[in-house]
């Protein structure tokens, strides 16, 4: 069983291993450990060393573990020491009177070199430290790999990570507190982790900062273990057996006593092996543990962590296997798309496979023909219908003919379309006038529509260049595609708004009034005349008596005297504001030469409002054919010289500007970012395949 548990927890060394080589701190893999958690001077130091059986973890005031130490403890039975290795110990001690040929201790960051002076091991811990954070008390959290091989250690692997601490202390950041909670909470938040929860005995459980930050992340406790320090300096007659038997918090794995050397024996250089004995003497000896001092102490403790360990690996490792093998084929992929291992390739077939791929794209997106359609908003193809269907024929709907023109207007061309000879009847000249000035207003709209199709292409082209795998590692082919694409739409837009200005001055130019849609002039004659005496007055009626019409009745108020009583309206009237414009003289009648402007001066009389309302029906009419006829057609000459022309033709212009012998390797210049993407794939891909290995026999 010994050996099973040794291997599997072996199998997690060499992954963690494998992870941190590659910069990447198995985030990707979640790998079981055991992490060490406790604000400061609670004692974890003293419980790893105890735990090792030597002095070897930088000691001090304030935050002393400044970045995360990953401790992988391996078994090794001791061999007595070849000469070689007894050599080497006799040679490069320093002041360490423990060293021998049994124990050594492997940095991952130094490979191959071994240290069996332990105090060469702290000050190879601080150096690193400092290389990576400063002399500042600054954290971080790139973790320190150190292997130590031992006859004395059980095969385990803990995770030593900074105290928690309160207050900032001399040069240390004011955030200090909130950086090393997210780095704690970055490790024991992960499912796999086991929590080692250390805590001072001589202190209020319930203010344990471990425990509580432990409980954040496992409110149930059930991945927590309590380690308990310092129960030798509990006020005589009280003890910690409420805590273990789970009264207080309880914790699924139990609580450990242990006691560790004080300060004093720390300075003193008290030899670990007298203070494990010193720990045993006491809870073999202490009055309410001695009944269960198997299960207290540090080697307990060592043994527990290791069945842990082990059994936690043992039912994550199917877990670990499947994780393993999908990141293996996600990184696979995206070592594909950056050009696969190498990332070499013809230049050429690469060129024509991406405008292969490009036009295949833009034609789909147009035609709806593509996989990845949208569930929540339009794209493509269907934003342009939107112009056409709905903004389109909306836009040229709203026009109305006469917000500009009223008919104050329509009187005043009425007269001067007539000319020197005042009209019998309605005259077509003024239609025809107003009819024309409101057709050219119809360019706008579909001016605009073709700038919004446009604006709509290129919205197509954005998305292609950023879905496009191809683009990412060629910025030169992404910036010329751009260029080549923007210019062919800006050429295509000539002859589209040409033939949409064109098109609205052919209905400008000829109007057709025996469109079969349109409104004749009789029947136009007679609806407006029944509009007008539909809202007259009724006709004078006669005398019930005598039959005959009343006095001023006849003849619609009229005499039929040459000379009327009362002036009737000349045909100009309402030019005028002074009626009397002719005023006798001595000697004769005299006229008055007309002003310079002649201008409206009063309402419209019967006969204007007559003329000018057939006007206007016949304007409404002949407009609307127009505006039926532009909805109709201007999307179809859009449609032709634009988009369809675009869908055609845009793979022969991308093949004419791109396809170049002596632009192709300057358009294939990879981004740096791909460069070092690939780099850093390709080692987690070598990475993964060494996990697959390892983890392979299990």
């Amino acid at each position: 069983m010994a050996n099973l548990g040794t291997e599997v927890v072996s199998v997690i060394n060499k992954l963690q291993d494998v992870f941190t080589a590659v910069g990447s701190s198995a985030s990707s893999i979640d790998l079981p450990q055991i992490c060490v958690l406790g604000s400061q001077s609670s004692g974890k130091s003293s419980v790893l060393e105890n735990i090792v059986g030597r002095d070897f973890l930088p000691r001090g005031t304030g935050i002393v573990t400044r970045r995360p130490l990953v401790l992988q403890l391996i078994n090794r039975p001791a061999t007595g020491g070849a000469n070689g290795a007894a050599k080497e110990v006799a040679n490069g001690t320093d002041g360490d009177k423990a060293a021998n040929a049994d124990e050594w201790g492997e940095f991952l960051h130094l490979p191959g070199e071994k240290f069996y002076d332990f105090n060469k091991i702290r000050a190879e811990i601080v150096r690193d430290t400092e290389a990576k954070t400063g002399k500042n008390a600054g954290i971080s959290p790139l973790p320190i790999n150190l292997r130590i091989f031992s006859p004395n250690v059980l095969t385990l692997t803990l995770v030593d990570l900074p105290g928690l601490t309160k207050v900032p202390v001399g040069d240390q950041p004011r955030d200090i507190e909130k950086q090393i909670k997210d780095m704690l909470l970055k490790y024991i938040s992960k499912p796999s982790c086991i929590i080692l929860a250390v805590t001072a005995a001589n202190t209020d459980l319930a203010n344990s900062d471990g425990l509580k930050l432990a409980r954040e992340v496992d409110p149930e406790g059930t991945r927590t273990i309590g380690v308990l320090t310092k129960v030798d300096l509990m006020d005589t007659g009280t003890d910690v057996v409420d805590i273990l038997a789970g009264r207080v918090i309880p914790l699924r794995l139990g609580y450990v006593p242990v006691v560790n050397r004080g300060q004093r024996d720390i300075e003193t250089n008290k030899p670990i092996q007298a203070a494990l004995e010193y720990e045993r003497q006491f809870f073999e000896n202490h009055a309410s543990y001695k009944g269960k001092a198997q299960y207290c102490g540090t080697p307990f403790l060592a043994r527990k962590l290791n069945m842990i360990l082990m059994h936690h690996i043992r039912a994550t490792l199917p877990d670990i296997k499947a994780r393993i093998s999908s990141q293996l084929s996600k990184y696979n992929a995206e070592l594909q798309s950056l050009g696969g291992p190498t990332g070499d390739g013809n230049s050429g077939n690469i060129v024509l496979s991406v405008i292969t791929e490009f036009t295949s794209e833009f034609r789909s997106a147009i035609d709806g023909n593509t996989n990845d359609l949208s569930l929540n908003e339009l794209s493509g193809g269907a934003r342009i219908s939107f112009v056409f269907h709905e903004l389109f024929n909306n836009g040229v709907k709203s026009i109305d003919p006469f917000d500009q023109v009223k008919d104050g207007d329509i009187r005043t061309i009425l007269y001067n379309s007539s000319g020197s000879t005042p009209a019998l009847f309605v005259g077509t000249t003024a239609f025809e006038v107003i009819v024309k000035q409101q057709i050219k207003r119809l360019e706008d709209p579909g001016l605009k529509c073709s700038q919004l199709v446009y604006d709509e292409l290129i919205r197509i082209l954005g998305q292609l260049l950023g879905k496009i795998q191809a683009f990412r590692r060629y910025p030169a082919l992404r910036e010329r595609f751009n260029s080549v694409v923007v210019s062919f739409f800006k050429k295509a837009m000539t002859p589209t708004t040409k033939l949409v200005s064109d098109m609205v001055a052919m209905q400008a130019c000829y109007i057709n009034t025996t469109h079969p849609d349109f409104l004749n002039g009789h029947k136009a004659m007679a609806i407006v005349t029944d509009r007008l005496n539909a809202n007259k007055p009724p006709p004078p009626q006669a005398d019930p008596k005598s039959g005959k019409l009343g006095p001023g009745q006849i003849n619609n108020n009229r005499d039929l005297d040459v000379e009327s009583k009362k002036e009737e309206p000349s045909f100009f009237g309402s030019f005028f504001a002074n009626k009397n414009q002719t005023v006798k003289k001595k000697g004769g009648a005299a006229m008055e030469a007309p002003p310079p402007v002649i201008r409206p001066q009063s309402a419209l009389n019967d006969r204007e409002v007559m003329e000018t309302e057939v006007i206007k029906l016949l304007i409404h009419s002949y407009y609307n054919i127009v505006k039926r006829e532009m909805i109709d057609m201007v999307p179809k000459a859009i449609s032709l010289t634009l988009v369809n022309f675009a869908k055609e033709n845009l793979q022969r212009e991308l093949l004419q500007e791109l396809y170049k012998p002596d632009v192709l390797d300057e358009l294939l210049k990879e981004s740096e970012f791909v460069v070092s993407r690939r780099k850093e794939v390709l080692s987690m891909v070598e990475a993964l395949n060494k996990a697959e290995e390892i983890v392979a026999g299990v």
